[in-house]
């Protein structure tokens, strides 16, 4: 099968290059070029993307602004790569005939959705939940969600939405939570409510690229199977290590021999149970594995996550922070 992805000197790109790349005749492309990367160009030049798209079977679109962006692009940037950029591909891949058209989108799509009142229990966050934009980086992930589910509806390509959690390996953006815990220690705690393995991710895509012909649209959470049950959600935005205690006792241990803090607040779960109804995934890093690495002595990560290693989103570095956090550009 021939197969373009987009983004391949990105994170996730790199590592669907890594997996794909042998077993398929891939074509990689991105604006940046890298070891992974076999055209450089710009999605939003529509030329390019028609040029890369013949004879294509399968795409997997991962290229995006993120949300580290927001602070060093204006949000025209945003509309021109994440919206322009995604039609172009859209379009092109009704023109080739493509079978499958995959888009990596995020949990952050939901925006204001996923902060819960201050007196309320954690979200419980489902497809079903409805986005409230954020931000310009919101706004136009799911303004390209809505362009595949228009493109199935219109001319029958079949496009799979994946809104990924937490994968990257860089240090929080939140200077609190730096001067609080330690990385790994956040990292862990994340595999509970909001964070994914990178192998787990690219297992996801493969399966959408599969299932997407028989499925037509669809849009699926990958994140981490969850412990929590809904019972939990008021008593996990009051007392989070209690809740963790009932459901994976055996943490407290593993925690206490590296001095390692659970939250004591959570707000949101993200919930996977559709992907692996309905796409038959079987993400493997959960936050009980987390535990068991952590007894055996073994890395937290898988070992494409090792592989693939720190990118960063920006060209250059930002002394005491992995990026800006600040509003949006005005103009």
């Amino acid at each position: 099968m021939r197969i373009l992805i987009t983004g391949s000197s990105g994170h996730l790109g790199e590592a669907l290059v890594r997996t794909l790349r042998g077993p398929h005749d891939v074509l990689a492309v991105d604006r940046t070029s890298s070891p992974f990367t076999d055209r450089t160009g710009t999605i939003t030049d529509r030329d390019f993307v028609r040029s890369c798209m013949a004879g294509v079977e399968a795409v997997l679109h991962t290229a995006t602004l993120h949300k580290p962006h927001l602070a060093t692009h204006e949000r025209r940037d945003f509309l021109e790569t994440n919206v322009a950029g995604t039609l172009n591909l859209l379009e092109e891949a009704v023109s080739a005939g493509v079978s499958s058209f995959v888009f990596t989108s995020t949990t952050s799509a939901f925006g204001r959705a996923l902060v819960p009142p201050p007196d309320g229990p954690a979200a419980w966050v489902t497809e079903d939940v409805p986005p409230v934009a954020k931000n310009v980086y919101g706004v136009t992930k799911t303004a390209a969600e809505d362009l595949c589910e228009v493109m199935h509806r219109l001319h029958g390509l079949a496009c799979i939405v994946l809104r990924t959690s937490r994968f990257f390996p860089e240090a929080d953006d939140d200077a609190s939570v730096r001067a609080a815990y330690d990385d790994d220690n956040v990292k862990a705690n994340e595999y509970l409510h909001r964070r994914v393995d990178l192998q787990d991710v690219v297992d996801a895509h493969l399966l959408a690229v599969e299932k997407a012909p028989a499925i037509g649209f669809a849009r699926y959470i990958v994140s981490a199977t969850t412990p929590f049950q809904r019972e939990d959600l008021a008593e996990l935005r009051s007392d989070a290590p209690r809740v963790v205690q009932r459901r994976v006792p055996e943490y407290a241990e593993e925690y206490a021999r590296r001095g390692w803090k659970m939250f004591p607040s959570i707000d949101r779960v993200y919930v996977n149970e559709r992907a692996r109804r309905e796409l038959g995934w079987q993400p493997q890093y959960d936050f009980r594995r987390v535990v068991g690495c952590l007894r055996d002595g073994s890395s937290l990560r898988s070992p494409l996550a090792i592989a693939v290693g720190a990118k960063g989103y920006h060209d250059r570095v930002f002394e005491g922070q992995p990026y800006p956090v600040t509003r949006e550009p005005s103009r």
